[in-house]
């Protein structure tokens, strides 16, 4: 039997723990949007969206809890269960995308979410777990890369050596710019639809990669966030941005999911960078970083 009360509790001191340590790093507090939805709208629920913008770390810091319950599930979310195509669901997560200032600093996305619904007719509820983590950098750093894929490997190790390395394939195949042929950054794990024995053991997979951002992401962020930088870094950091707007808007399942059942789109988009930017055909020059981002980091490769 799902426990929901035991991870809207989790979630929460997630979030919390998270921002702190954000703010303890950048200097400035989140500001915290408390919401909850009208009774006569078609999902039921709460959350509160924690926003830093504009400080010197972070450019634009978003970390957003809900809760969140609808009459039937979006097609975003059946994918793989198809036996649930419009069943009442329930659903609790923590959603966060870091982007910091410096250009050689990179963007990190974590989620962490439960969803639980109830099958036509009679039967219990079915729950299951997602969720994962990806470093996007605009400058690529092999220590970097093999840092955070080394704390998403730690953290998989208790469940078996089996999810490491199929999880990170996931999340090969999942941040990927199918439009572009081209991956979004250097991955990391991603899973969903893990109901892998059971509530308990998809709860404590669900708190060990959670747990692991923090780890896993602020040393990267310490060692970068004050390396100099000049226009010519920033733009690239703008255009590179625009990439990942691309992904969330027209491939992520999560924006999808949100906007489909009736979420709140000003939360769904926190995940969008303050300023982005296109140009047409941009093509860095031979042997430069720009170019070494596109040949050595943006591609699959086994860092750990």
């Amino acid at each position: 039997m799902a426990n929901i009360a035991a991870v809207r509790d989790y979630l929460l001191g997630l979030q919390d723990r998270i921002t702190t340590a954000c703010t303890g790093i950048d200097g400035t507090p989140f500001a915290k949007d408390r919401w909850t939805r009208d009774k006569d709208e078609p999902l039921q629920g709460e959350g509160v969206t924690a926003i830093l913008e504009g400080g010197p770390v972070f450019e634009r810091a978003g970390c957003g809890f809900s809760q969140v319950a609808g009459p039937r599930l979006p097609p975003a979310a059946t994918q793989h269960r198809p036996e649930l195509a419009g069943a009442p669901f329930e659903a609790l997560g923590v959603s966060l995308v870091f982007h910091p200032r410096n250009p050689y600093a990179p963007t990190v996305h974590m989620n962490v979410r439960m969803i639980s619904a109830a099958p036509a007719g009679a039967g219990e509820p079915v729950s299951w777990f997602g969720g994962g983590m990806d470093l996007t950098p605009y400058y690529g750093f092999e220590e970097d890369a093999v840092h955070f894929h080394g704390a998403c490997k730690a953290a998989l190790e208790p469940f078996g050596g089996d999810h490491y390395p199929r999880f990170k394939a996931w999340c090969d195949d999942y941040f990927y710019l199918g439009h572009r042929a081209e991956q979004r950054g250097v991955g990391g794990i991603f899973f969903d639809d893990y109901a892998q024995g059971g509530f308990a053991n998809g709860f404590a997979l669900m708190q060990a990669v959670g747990d692991a951002l923090l780890p896993a992401y602020l040393p990267i962020l310490e060692r970068r966030k004050d390396t100099a930088h000049g226009g010519r870094e920033r733009d690239f950091q703008l255009y590179r941005r625009g990439r990942y707007v691309e992904f969330n808007l027209v491939w992520d399942r999560g924006t999808h999911f949100g906007l489909q059942s009736g979420g709140r789109t000003e939360s769904i988009l926190m995940s969008m960078p303050p300023l982005a930017s296109w140009a047409y055909r941009n093509q860095p020059a031979p042997g430069s970083p720009e170019d070494d981002l596109y040949k050595k980091f943006l591609v699959r490769r086994n860092w750990v």
